[in-house]
């Protein structure tokens, strides 16, 4: 039999939490806000590392391959991963605040009492957020310009140690995670206020995920002269394959097939189908830009336009490469939601339930739009023109 996938743990976790916090001794509760603290340390302590080893390496091979399609649909991934943020902060800022009406947590929080950890460890990143991010460039345009093997065998072997720790360390353990915040929320008697307001959320987000695949592929439209239905319809099994692989990269091949037959040339689609598999994440955004917003509103705390637009502009550079692992976007952003938007502990623990609970959405909406750019693409580079062959 397939042993169930993270989803189910999951899912499996924030039940089990909620029911059993209900009925909990307090030596439980402190137990798990005991290693849930220890983890939130360590995650903490090695998101500068995830950026760096993604980010790097990423860099480094964009600046290898350096070329008019490179960049064009390097940017073309780009604008419509920071439009596809926007879109969700608009939406999202205009139908949340009614959806999450009544109470927040920071007003349940004050009829209860605290669970408080028996102890915890300190464990301090390398360097800020910001510092890996910036560093992480100069790294990678450094070694794409030295065209050397030293520095680029080192980026890649160290992305292959924080790819194994987060395949063993943390990805195992996030169920226990999960479950240790929903259990100590249960006894505060704040999960049934928080599982109602994911609800609406999920019902919200996956219809602006429907609402930004049917833009794309209407500008795409525009581009390549065809009905935007019957191109996004032609790219339908692509999308079910991803819903069932949760992986942009497995999809890949009927991907690449199914663009194809929606009429982009063969050399193009082998090109921009795999780049945007990596490069190209407007699903992911708009979940964590919807999701990081709800939080925002049920904890009380402003959420302006300027700060997102500068949370959204980071996050489409700090997910390069994200989807080689499971969760790979929401752990690349992590370290942007504690350092732009101020997120706590129990914040980036729901951030990530929300998250891997849609997973499969957003992937789909991701390799669905890779589509989408191919056909913009063909268009821009059409078989005369040398980059094009």
């Amino acid at each position: 039999m397939k042993r169930p996938g993270l989803l189910t743990f999951i899912f499996i976790a924030i039940i089990a939490g909620a029911l059993i916090g209900l009925v909990a001794p307090v030596w439980l509760s402190r137990s798990f806000a005991t290693f849930n603290g220890i983890f939130s340390q360590f995650l903490g302590f090695i998101i500068p590392m995830i950026i760096i080893g993604f980010v790097t390496p990423a860099i480094a091979d964009i600046g290898v391959r350096a070329g008019r399609l490179l960049v064009v649909t390097a940017l073309l991934a780009y604008g419509a991963t920071i439009l596809a943020g926007i879109f969700s902060y608009t939406t999202a800022s205009l139908s949340f605040p009614s959806l999450i009406s009544g109470f927040t947590t920071a007003q349940m929080a004050t009829e209860h009492t605290e669970t408080v950890p028996f102890f915890t460890v300190d464990i301090p990143p390398l360097m800020p957020v910001m510092t890996a991010l910036v560093s992480s460039f100069m790294l990678g345009l450094g070694t794409a310009f030295l065209k050397g093997t030293t520095l680029r065998n080192v980026f890649d072997e160290f992305r292959t140690i924080v790819e194994m720790t987060i395949r063993v360390a943390i990805i195992p353990l996030l169920p226990f995670y999960i479950f240790g915040i929903f259990l100590c929320m249960s006894a505060q008697g704040e999960v049934g206020m928080i599982v109602n307001c994911f609800a609406k959320i999920i019902g919200i987000i996956f219809l602006m995920h429907i609402l930004l695949l049917l833009f794309q592929y209407i500008i795409a439209s525009l581009f390549a002269r065809k009905n935007p239905f019957r191109m996004l319809w032609t790219m339908m099994p692509a999308y079910f394959t991803a819903l069932g692989t949760q992986s942009s990269a497995a999809t890949i091949p009927v991907t690449l097939r199914q663009t194809i037959t929606m009429g982009v040339r063969e050399d193009i689609a082998g090109f921009v189908i795999p780049l945007c598999a990596t490069i190209h994440l407007s699903g992911s955004t708009l979940k964590i830009v919807a999701c990081a917003l709800a939080l925002m509103i049920m904890h009380g705390q402003t959420y302006d336009a300027g700060l997102f637009v500068h949370f959204i502009a980071m996050l489409g550079i700090t997910m390069i490469a994200a989807p080689g692992i499971p969760g790979g976007a929401i752990m690349a952003s992590i370290g942007l939601l504690q350092s732009i938007l101020g997120f706590g502990e129990q914040q980036i623990a729901l951030m990530i339930a929300l998250y891997i609970a849609m997973d499969s959405f957003g992937t789909a909406c991701n390799v669905t739009g890779d589509g989408a750019i191919a056909a913009i693409v063909n268009r821009l580079f059409p078989p005369e023109t040398p980059q094009a062959r």
